[in-house]
């Protein structure tokens, strides 16, 4: 299976098969076989359907690659990756890739027990280089470790993305049905560890599952410790755009406000929500809007919701007939954070449930930013699924499949 970013020769639509499920060829990364999950195509090669999803069980369960058949196109692959062998060799856990940074440059990296940034006083370990970042949740303070910061001149570190990224699965289980499979993958994560301090322990649940029609990724997260704590759960899919123009992208999000930041350096929230009503950050319309001429590293929050209280976000390659449909599960997800550079031809396109630096004094005492309390033995669930469409068959009348509910 190739994961570079180029497409296969299209070929005769293969009739209904049992799935294969091919990881005898795959390599360890992050100290893990890796897995893939596949199907056969089938149908009669009209409508795109999902073949592939490749994850690092040995990196946090990330979600390397995805890959599809589109007609005229062939099987091309879904997320901006790079190959196998050079994500093998970035993910080794040297200075660059600083408690599992590496993993949410690329794929998608699955991100807990917080997404985005928690800002907070920081100091340095001479012995060791590191940087540790004091954060504090009803009268609790804690000491995680500061893994990021900008790129300017004494940008302040920050912790970012959560401690999950180059966690090692307890345990991993992967089944095959009969037009689709699943692997599950099991991670426990005590209160101190290399990243520093959470406020308890934790089990990781993560299960994904592969379908002719949708990818489906659930995260369970269950308070194994002592003590109550806050937690949030994310995602960090980068979406190639087929046609390699960001141009013709188009973006949905059901989103009325978003949060402004103080510069696109450091990206730190202000705490001000502002409307999206008539600026280039109104995405709210069914066909999506193009995107702004500049880097976007903006939250959208306040989320339009379904009966059933899902949220569905979209992006269209009108280039390549192409469109990929996220709709968030579950109502505890409160935030899309879009990143996409102009000069890159993928969008980066988040759910979670918490806002950034979701401790921060910045934000007023009556806004919600999305933590969820776990007492000791509860749980609480996150799941997302994918959908593939394409563009011109909406603009004729013909509706793309709806999100499988």
């Amino acid at each position: 299976m190739s994961l570079n970013l180029g497409c296969k020769s299209h070929q005769a639509p293969k009739p209904p098969s049992p799935t294969a499920v091919a990881s005898a060829h795959l390599p360890e990364v992050g100290g893990q076989k890796a897995i893939e999950l596949r199907r056969l195509q089938s149908g009669t090669g009209v409508k795109p359907e999902f073949l592939s999803v490749t994850l690092f069980p040995g990196r946090g369960m990330n979600t390397f690659q995805i890959t599809a058949f589109l007609p005229g196109k062939g099987e091309i692959p879904l997320l901006a990756s790079p190959s196998l062998a050079e994500a093998q060799k970035v993910l080794n856990g040297g200075p660059e890739d600083m408690h599992g940074n590496k993993s949410f440059s690329f794929g998608g990296a699955f991100l807990f027990p917080f997404a985005n940034r928690i800002l907070g006083p920081v100091t340095l370990d001479r012995n060791t280089g590191a940087h540790y970042l004091e954060a504090t949740w009803h009268g609790r303070t804690i000491r995680m470790v500061a893994n990021w910061h900008g790129k300017q001149p004494g940008a302040p570190w920050v912790a970012m993305h959560g401690d999950i990224l180059a966690a090692k699965a307890a345990n991993v289980e992967v089944r095959s049905e009969p037009d689709g499979s699943e692997a599950t993958a099991v991670y426990d994560l005590p209160a101190q560890g290399p990243w520093g301090e959470w406020f308890s322990s934790n089990r990781i649940k993560i299960h994904v599952q592969l379908a002719r029609d949708t990818v489906t990724s659930t995260v369970t997260a269950t308070n194994t410790g002592k003590e109550p704590e806050p937690i949030s759960i994310g995602w960090h899919p980068y979406f190639h755009l087929p046609s390699g123009g960001r141009a013709n992208a188009r973006l949905h999000i059901p989103a009325t406000e978003r949060a402004t930041v103080n510069n696109y350096d450091d990206v730190f929230p202000t705490g001000k929500l502002v409307p999206v009503d008539g600026t280039a950050y109104d995405f709210t319309a069914a066909e999506g809007a193009p995107l702004p001429d500049v880097l976007v590293d903006d939250s959208f929050v306040h989320l339009k919701r379904d009966p059933e209280g899902h949220a569905a976000a979209a992006i269209r390659d009108l280039g390549a007939n192409y469109g990929m449909r996220l709709t968030a599960m579950t109502p505890r997800i409160r935030e899309f954070q879009v990143y996409s550079p102009v000069d890159k031809a993928f969008i980066a396109l988040e759910a979670q449930f918490n806002y950034t630096d979701p401790f921060g004094k910045e934000w007023p005492k009556d806004v919600d930013t999305g933590m969820v309390t776990l007492q000791p033995g509860e749980s609480v669930t996150w799941e997302v699924q994918l959908q593939l469409f394409q563009p011109a068959s909406e603009m004729m009348g013909t509706p793309p499949h709806p999100p499988v509910q």
